[in-house]
């Protein structure tokens, strides 16, 4: 049985131009012989994914979501960059092959790169794929420790000095949040303005040593191998990294950590099988990551607590566009109960902290 992703038939209002596509492709891409055939992955709430298939070759295209109210969120030029400068240095990166902003072909910036086979993890593991608790917990750390691998690159011997500017990373990303959050908010979401201002007021200084951050790690963002599926072969999603502060990358993955004794308000908010049992708790999580990192997380209460709050108001911008009527995938619409049970345990953290 194959628990690989499976590519179907793009979306009404999603698809693409074959024939322009193809003619692109085989314009850059040495080696494709074959008509081209394009299927869309119907998973993720945010770029667009689809399979290109020629002859038996596969590939992967990106573009950026049709009717978008943020469009800097989707930078194609940037993932490709960040691909591009690690692929050879961070294995777990798929190979880039070539990138466009000619809108001609689909009105778009997009880039192509090769297929990673393996296993993704969604919200519940799939019919017949079984985890012993050993095995999640060797998944886990597995995660954790890519994680590490990551934020332990010299981003400047790979050219990505210039990539982001992590002086006053942590500022700007507590202010920029407030302020989309603010911005996407519909009628129906919670305020959150006193949570907001803890933010702003409690915010830690700055990590001293700075590295690449991913900004949305997650086991539905990592490829498993289909022969042993605790170990990870690749690391998908890369529109929103940059260079900034490894601690609120952590805590932004440590937000989807939702365990199988965590309050069932949570779970509405689940989208990760962390619900297994042997999946280590968030405290073991937190000590995992420094003892292998080296980095003391003496603030841990505010990165938890903002990763909370940004997964809400990533959620909140998605289910705007839906809310007015900019996109008409129905996976948008549940979205809002997956900001108010952000916002319940964004509370209970800040209500509790005693930072």
């Amino acid at each position: 049985m194959s628990f690989t992703d499976k590519a179907t038939r793009m979306r009404t209002g999603e698809e693409l131009d074959a024939s322009k596509i193809e003619a692109f492709v085989k314009d850059c891409i040495p080696g494709l012989d074959g008509s081209l055939t394009v299927r869309q992955f119907p998973s993720g709430h945010s770029n667009l994914t689809y399979l290109l298939t020629v002859g038996n070759r596969e590939l992967v295209l990106r573009r950026p979501p049709f009717g978008t109210k943020t469009a800097t969120a989707h930078d194609m030029g940037r993932e490709y960059r960040v691909l591009s400068a690690l692929h050879s240095t961070f294995p777990y990166c798929p190979t880039p092959l070539v990138y466009t902003e000619d809108p001609s072909i689909m009105g778009s910036p997009f880039y192509v790169m090769e297929r990673l086979r393996g296993i993704i993890l969604r919200k519940d593991l799939p019919p017949g794929l079984v985890f012993a608790p050993e095995q999640a917990r060797e998944l886990s750390e597995n995660f954790l420790r890519v994680l590490v691998e990551l934020h332990s690159i010299d981003y400047k011997r790979i050219g990505l000095e210039n990539f982001g500017k992590p002086e006053g990373y942590v500022k700007r990303q507590v202010e920029g949040w407030v302020k989309r959050y603010r911005a996407a908010r519909t009628p129906d979401a919670p305020e959150q303005e006193d949570i907001m201002e803890w933010f702003l007021e409690k915010m830690p200084p700055d990590s001293d040593r700075p590295g690449i951050v991913h900004n949305d790690y997650r086991l539905d963002n990592v490829v498993l191998d289909e022969q042993n599926p605790t170990k990870i072969v690749g690391v998908l999603d890369w529109e929103m990294a940059t260079i900034g502060d490894p601690l609120l990358d952590f805590g932004n993955s440590l937000c989807y950590w939702i365990r199988q004794d965590d309050p069932k308000e949570l779970h509405v908010a689940r989208l990760v099988p962390t619900d297994m049992e042997g999946v280590p708790t968030r405290e073991e999580v937190v000590r995992f990551y420094e003892k292998n990192s080296g980095r003391s997380i003496a603030n841990c209460d505010f990165y938890y607590c903002f990763g909370l709050f940004r997964l809400g108001a990533i959620f909140q911008q998605i289910y705007y566009r839906y809310y007015h009527g900019e996109t008409q995938d129905e996976r948008f619409k549940s979205l809002i109960g997956g900001v108010r049970a952000l916002e319940w345990a964004t509370r209970r953290v800040f209500e509790r902290s005693e930072l």
